[in-house]
Formats: structure tokens, sequence, C-alpha cells
């Protein structure tokens, strides 16, 4: 007789203690830890002796001017797209959730249209916008112009990108306050009116903050998606974190070294981003125990929780 079968009839038997307990072997996690070591080693060799990474060439780029500027660039399409989301999301979801017809028709037609067509499409659009709008014009309708003014000398790169960028961004995010306002208790709504309290109010002080909960996951992988999106950009000569090392592998002819440059920034942004969304997650989840961290993907085995002591063990203690 096993140990493993003494140890079930002893619990059978009712006479088991912790002692007898068996972990269960689990082989195949050792054969699948092999196979990603052997895979990691041989990851390692080709980064430390392939010669065509130029690691020297990446380490002389990394800080170069144009970089950095590039980065900046990048950076600030980021905040300025994202801030146009959230703002414009708010606005649509609150629209689709309304009771009027026209507001959830014609943001549900917003939502559809920039959902259902590529960033890029619409990046290129607002970069021409001038084949189509010549003239920027603002007057009474089938009446005189009272304002007009050249679309060349107002959609330039930069305001196409922030356009682009921040429109598509609010139909995603639309949909992720809708989801957020939508999971929480309709009860809550009920006991805050009773209350006396204002809608604006109602949604400020009792909707939003127990949404806020649902929203900040999904947003912060927005914002992440948003950091690595904003390089569609370079397709419209807009001077970001890609545009600047193709400007200089297109001299230079260092393509590899320069897309490995331009990869550790974009990896070294996403990382603190997703470190800062760990912890504002775990700001607005306070009222929820979950035992989830930043470093527990290291974590090969979890610790286990402390069983709870019966009646009678409580008794003998």
């Amino acid at each position: 007789m096993t140990q493993t079968e003494a140890a079930v009839l002893g619990t059978t038997a009712g006479t088991a203690t912790i002692e007898q307990a068996v972990r269960r072997k689990h082989p195949w996690r050792w054969v699948a830890a092999g196979v990603v070591l052997v895979l990691l080693a041989l990851l390692v060799q080709l980064l430390i002796t392939d010669p065509n990474f130029q690691w020297g060439t990446v380490a002389a780029y990394l800080r170069a001017e144009s970089i950095i500027k590039g980065l900046g660039t990048t950076l600030m399409l980021t905040v300025i797209a994202m801030s146009i989301g959230i703002v414009l999301g708010v606005i649509l979801a609150v629209c689709r959730l309304s009771k009027n017809p026209l507001l959830r028709w014609v943001s549900s037609a917003y939502i559809w249209f920039f959902r259902g067509t590529p960033t890029l499409i619409q990046l290129i659009f607002f970069y021409n916008l001038s084949a189509l709008l010549p003239h920027l014009s603002f007057g009474i309708p089938f009446g005189p112009v009272l304002f007009s003014v050249s679309t060349n000398s107002v959609i330039t790169p930069l305001l196409a990108a922030i356009l682009g960028l921040g429109l598509n961004e609010g139909a995603y995010m639309a949909e992720i306050i809708r989801g957020g306002l939508l999971s929480v208790d309709p009860g809550q709504r009920e006991a805050a009116e009773s209350l006396g309290m204002s809608g604006f109010r109602i949604f400020r002080r009792v909707i939003l903050p127990q949404a806020m909960r649902f929203i900040i996951p999904p947003t912060g992988n927005q914002v992440i998606s948003m950091v690595k999106g904003t390089s569609l950009v370079s397709v419209i000569a807009l001077s970001d974190l890609l545009y600047s090392a193709q400007a200089i592998y297109n001299r230079t002819f260092e393509t590899i070294p320069l897309l490995i440059v331009a990869c550790i920034w974009y990896l070294a942004v996403t990382s603190v981003l997703y470190v800062g969304q760990h912890f504002v997650e775990r700001h607005f989840g306070r009222s929820v125990r979950v035992s989830t961290g930043y470093w527990n993907f290291l974590r090969i085995r979890p610790r286990p929780a402390a069983p709870e002591l019966g009646t009678a063990d409580k008794e003998v203690l």
C-alpha cells in the first residue's frame, strides 16, 4: 500500500492527521518548466551571440536627441488623446443611457462608426481633410458665411493625429464607462433619489465611485494601448518615437538597432503605466479584498491560505 492510499484510507476512517497528507505530484509542470528554460536559454544565446543586433549602436542611439523628442511627442499625444477620449466617453455613455431616443441614436451611431473603421484610415482621412473641405467655414445655413479659414492652415499633422486618436478613443471609452455604470445596482440610485439627491449629485457621489472599480482596469489597458497606438501617426509624418527612429535608419540603414531602441522605450513607458494601473486599481478596489499584486506573475506556487480552525480545534486550544 502506497503512502497516498494509506492517507486516503486514514481519511475515510476519520483518523487522518495533517502530517499524513501528501502533496499531489505534478510531473508535467516540471516538463513544461524544462521546455521553457531551454527556449529561454536559446533566446539569451541568440541575443548575446548574434552580432546583427548591434547592441553598441542601440546604446548610442538610446538617448539621442531626436529619439527623446519623439518620445516626448508620443507621451504628449497619449495624454491629450486619452483626455479627449475619457471626456467624450463620459458624454457618450450618459447619452446612451439617456431616456431621450435622439441622444441614444446619435451616440450609438458615433460609436458604431468610430469602432467600425480602422484608426489608421481615420488618421489619413483627417490629414487629407483639405481634399474634401478646402476651407472650413462657419455661418448661417444656406446664407452668408461669417468666418472662413483654409483647412491646410488648421489641420496640421499634430491636430490630425489628436483628432484621429482622440475621437476614436472616445468611442471605446464610452462602452467601457457605460459597462461600469450598468454594473452598479439600480437600487443605489433609487435609495439616493429617496433621500432627495439631484441626478447630477447621484451620478457624482453614488454611481460613479462604485463604477470606478469596473472602469479603471480596462481604462488602464486603453492607456497602454494608446501609447503603442501613437506609432500609427508616423504615416502622416508626425515626429513621434517610431517616426524619429525611422528617420535615423533611413539615413544610416541600421534598421534593427533603431527598432530595438523604439521597443525599449515603448516597454519602459508601458511598464511604468502597468505599475501605476496596479496601484490605482488597488485604491478603488479597497472594498473588495483580492490577493493580486504586480509581482504575482513571478510566484510559481501561490502561498496557501491558513486553514480555519474548527470548533473542536478551538476547544483543544
